[in-house]
Order: C-alpha cells, then sequence, then structure tokens
C-alpha cells in the first residue's frame, strides 16, 4: 500500500519558545542527539513510507543542514524519498494554518502517485507504529483517521486544544478546540490517515471556497457527511511548547521505562544524522548518574540527572545537576549548576554558579557567554 508522507515541520506561532525562537520547531534538539523531526520521520520510515515531504515556513535552514538529502533515514531515493517544500504562493506572507499550508503545496499532493497520505505535525516525542491505525482506519471503513490520546490536560500545555467525542464504535461525532482546557478528555495528537484522493478533492474545495483551517472548516464541518473514526494512541507521547515542557520531555527520558518504549523498539527505530564524533571520554575525576550522555563529550566532574548533547566539557570539580546542554557547552572548573538549560556553544566560565528550578530552569541562549 503506497503512502505520502507529510510533515509540519512549524505551524503555530505559539510554539515560538526561547529554543525555538531561531530554529524551526521540527529542529529542536532534544535527548542529547536528536531533533524532534527525527521521531515523524523514522516513525514513517519503520512503516515503510518511503515519500515524504516536510512543509516549512520559517527558520528551517537548521532543519534543512539537519536533514540534508534524507540519507540516513534511507530517504535518498531517485523516486520518492525526502522533499523539503518552502512556503511559496501568490503572496509574500506565510501561511497560518495547516491548510494554508496544503494550499500552497497542492501540486505536490496532486502529482504523488501515493494512494493514502499521512498527515502530522513535529511538536512531539513519540514512536508509532503505523500499522494498527491502518488496521483501524480500513476495519471501521473509515473516510479520515484521527489519531488522539485520553489524558489529563495540564494548564501549561499547548493551546488551543482540539477535543474529540466518540460514539461507541469510536466514530468522531463532536469536536471542540479550546483556548482554555483543563482536565481529561481525547485530545488529537494532529496526526490523520486518509485517501491523498479525498485530502487533493478537500483542499481544492478549500481553495474555491477561501477555507482556511484544517480542523474547523475540514473536520469537524464533514463529521456529518464523512466517517471520521478515532484512533486511541497509547504510548509515551511528549508535547512541546514551552521551555517548561521542553525541559520536562528531556527529562522523561531518564526514565528507563520511556526511553526503552521510544528507542528500543524492535524494527521501529528512531534514527538521526550520523556524525563520525569520537567517543565520550570519562576523565579520573568523572562520576556520571542517571544521565544521557552523547559521543564526543569531555568529562572530568560530576553529572547527575541531566542531558548532554554532543561535544560537551565538563571541567575538573564541576557539578551539573537536572541540566540540559546543548552541542559544544563547555562548563568552566569548579562550577556549579543546575535546573539549567543550555544552547550550543555557551561557554560557563570557571567557578560559575547557577541554580534554577523545575518550574522556571535557567535559559543560556546560542553561543552565550557567563
Amino acid at each position: 500500500m503506497a503512502t505520502l508522507g507529510l510533515i509540519f515541520s512549524n505551524i503555530h506561532d505559539q510554539e515560538n519558545f526561547d529554543v525555538t525562537k531561531n530554529r524551526t520547531i521540527a529542529s529542536t534538539p532534544v535527548g542529547g542527539r536528536y531533533r524532534l523531526i527525527d521521531f515523524s520521520l523514522s516513525s514513517m520510515v519503520n512503516n515503510n513510507i518511503s515519500h515524504i515531504g516536510v512543509v516549512t515556513k520559517n527558520n528551517y535552514q537548521s532543519l534543512m543542514d539537519h536533514v540534508g538529502s534524507g540519507k540516513d533515514w534511507d530517504l535518498a531515493r531517485k523516486r520518492g524519498g525526502l522533499t523539503i517544500l518552502p512556503p511559496y504562493g501568490t503572496t509574500c506572507d506565510f501561511y497560518n494554518s495547516r491548510l494554508e499550508a496544503l494550499k500552497t503545496i497542492v501540486r505536490f499532493i496532486d502529482m504523488s502517485p501515493e494512494e493514502y497520505v499521512v498527515l502530522t505535525d513535529c511538536y512531539h516525542v513519540c514512536n508509532i507504529d503505523y500499522r494498527p491505525v491502518f488496521r483501524k482506519h480500513f476495519d471501521s471503513g473509515a473516510d479520515i483517521t484521527c489519531m488522539y490520546r485520553n489524558h489529563i490536560v495540564k494548564e501549561d500545555e499547548y493551546k488551543p486544544v482540539t477535543v474529540f467525542t466518540l460514539d461507541e464504535e469510536d466514530r468522531i461525532v463532536g469536536m471542540n478546540s479550546y483556548q482554555s482546557f483543563v482536565g481529561m478528555a481525547s485530545t488529537s495528537i494532529d496526526t490523520w490517515v486518509m485517501k491523498k484522493e479525498l485530502l487533493s478533492r478537500l483542499v481544492h474545495d478549500a481553495i474555491d471556497r477561501g477555507l482556511k483551517s484544517f480542523n474547523r472548516e475540514i473536520i469537524k464541518e464533514n463529521l456529518d457527511h464523512l466517517r471520521i473514526v478515532g484512533y486511541n494512541f497509547t504510548g509515551y507521547f511528549g508535547s512541546l511548547s514551552s521551555m517548561k515542557t521542553y525541559y520536562e520531555v528531556n527529562m522523561d527520558l531518564l526514565n528507563p521505562t520511556i526511553r526503552d518504549e521510544l528507542f528500543n523498539q524492535e524494527g521501529r527505530s528512531i534514527y538521526t544524522k550520523v556524525r563520525d564524533s569520537a567517543p565520550t571520554k570519562y576523565e579520573d575525576h568523572a562520576h556520571v548518574e542517571d544521565s544521557m550522555i552523547a559521543d564526543g563529550c569531555m568529562i572530568d566532574g560530576e553529572v547527575t540527572s541531566s542531558v548532554l548533547f554532543r561535544g560537551t566539557v565538563i571541567e575538573k570539580n564541576v557539578k551539573v545537576n537536572h541540566s540540559i546542554l546543548m552541542q559544544g557547552t563547555i562548563v568552566g572548573g569548579d562550577s556549579q549548576i543546575s535546573y539549567v538549560i543550555t544552547d550550543k556553544e555557551v561557554t560557563i566560565r570557571p567557578k560559575t554558579i547557577l541554580h534554577g528550578s523545575p518550574m522556571h530552569p535557567i535559559y543560556l541562549k546560542k553561543g552565550e557567554i557567563v
């Protein structure tokens, strides 16, 4: 069954927080050596989706540097493979919704030979097996399958939240978006399965009618006209929408159960850009506990409950606790840092003390020296 994959690299301005101010949400570093797009790309590739379009909006230079030709995901192909779809159209304005983005790439959709299409966003950390999703799609006779999860929506989670009401056959009979919602609900994870011909028809109709919202004017308005069913995703789902959630998701990866679910599933690896870095070097005074350490680091201090990206240097007598240090960070000797997030190439001078909190971690921007 030939399937086209469409990944929206960043749609919402609400996803713009400190780490994403100068990069698209899709290229946000996470887990020591990964970018957010690695999870969406890998889930598709692991399910034999080999023609994938990445729909970009702005700040996507780092995304292009990361994915390149798609070779690391086996997507460097003469037919299909990976295609970067930059914004283009009749105006110079950026689009502000998925539907407006789809309008700009409708020719790409029409020219693709695949029968089905999977659409997904890029703000989440999860490992999706699409085989049961398609099985549910076929068995239920659905026109569109929307993925959702049952969970308690917290105050600091991404808004608006899209809440589904389902009947006993998992058909979606109600759908509402809330700018303010807290509590238990069946919420969309912004991933859809349908026939490509149906998507094309809906997008062309939206162009003719001047529609702008995929959820409100495509999905919700067709609940009575199309058979739209829900698929309940029960695996780990880390959603990034703020510095607090960015910190929490990275700390979640220190949990062995969550880490195994994401990275140790047979036939469902998470791939990323390969770098020929040297192994991490642990000096005489190194002590590491409950942490994720990427390759190419040099450690001569104490690291506890932290995530260290490639090329991080921890000098002698340094104590690092509950922190996220991105690529190329240098922590000078005799320093103490806790609940700190550093962007790339940050230098922390010797004998520096930085203490944030789980609710408000300290953030140091790219290239900063403190």
